[in-house]
């Protein structure tokens, strides 16, 4: 019995050195690979995919050495595997979901490293797509991790695909003030502003008859980059100019409307 089982005590001390050995060089490997793809001219958002994909497959091969060295056919124990893909694939339906999520949004790439999108009930720039998840952060510098499968069936946002964007306001003010000197006040905060775009030509007219206010509604163009910046600087001179000009402002103001 003694003899019988040092054979197997060798295999098994073995396939532990060489699973530890694996793992270091398998970490060593992907880093040097992460270095090597990140100087390469290939697309951002396949670099975090690829260097996720390796790693998987380099540990996949190392424990079929490791299962190998034990002295179990690999052969047989593939077919096992294949045998029991049904029941595997319910355990792992989940994963299995959000590799093919990656795979898609890789294939019709809704969106790339770097855009700011809304997807999966969250608002984030896409910081990297890997195997299983994409990893968003969001403006308050929160990191998400949303499930790939999500994504990819789900509606998805794109902030960044358009070199511009429109930026909407809505302005109450009383029923006894100057109608035509407030649009001519607000159309001139408008362009007066530096980035704002001439083009298309801003828009600023009377839209709603509330319980208590006159609601004019106010949209800009301007380029995606300058979408907060001009939304902003328009609300807090408009605060400014009715003061100065004894426009109304009735409580409680109108919402005022701003997309992310």
């Amino acid at each position: 019995m003694q003899v019988l089982g040092i054979p197997f005590v060798r295999s098994l001390a073995l396939a532990l050195i060489v699973l530890i050995v694996g793992l270091f060089v398998i970490r060593r490997i992907t880093q040097m690979f992460s270095k090597q793809i990140d100087r390469s001219k290939l697309d951002s958002t396949l670099k975090p995919f690829l260097v996720s994909l390796a790693n998987a497959i380099l540990k996949i091969l190392l424990v079929l050495s490791v299962i190998s060295i034990l002295g179990i056919d690999t052969t047989s124990f593939v077919a096992v595997l294949a045998a029991a893909g049904f029941a595997i694939g319910l355990a792992f339906q989940g994963s299995l979901s959000n590799f093919a999520g990656g795979i898609l949004l890789l294939i019709f790439r809704p969106f790339k490293v770097g855009d700011f999108v809304e997807a999966g009930g969250f608002s984030g720039s896409v910081e990297a797509i890997n195997i299983l998840t994409t990893t968003l952060t969001t403006p308050d510098n929160k990191v998400v991790y949303v499930p790939n499968g999500t994504l990819s069936n789900t509606s998805i946002v794109n902030y960044s695909v358009k070199e511009t964007r429109r930026v909407d306001w809505k302005f109450g003010v009383g029923y006894d003030d100057d109608q035509d000197k407030v649009k001519e006040i607000l159309r001139d905060i408008v362009l007066s502003h530096p980035l704002v775009l001439k083009e298309p030509d801003p828009f600023v007219r009377m839209s709603e008859h509330g319980d208590s206010a006159v609601v004019f509604t106010v949209r800009a163009w301007v380029n995606s980059g300058d979408f907060f910046t001009v939304m902003f600087d328009v609300i807090e001179e408009v605060k400014r100019r009715f003061d100065k000009e004894n426009i109304s402002i009735p409580y409680p103001q109108m919402d005022i409307h701003m997309e992310k």
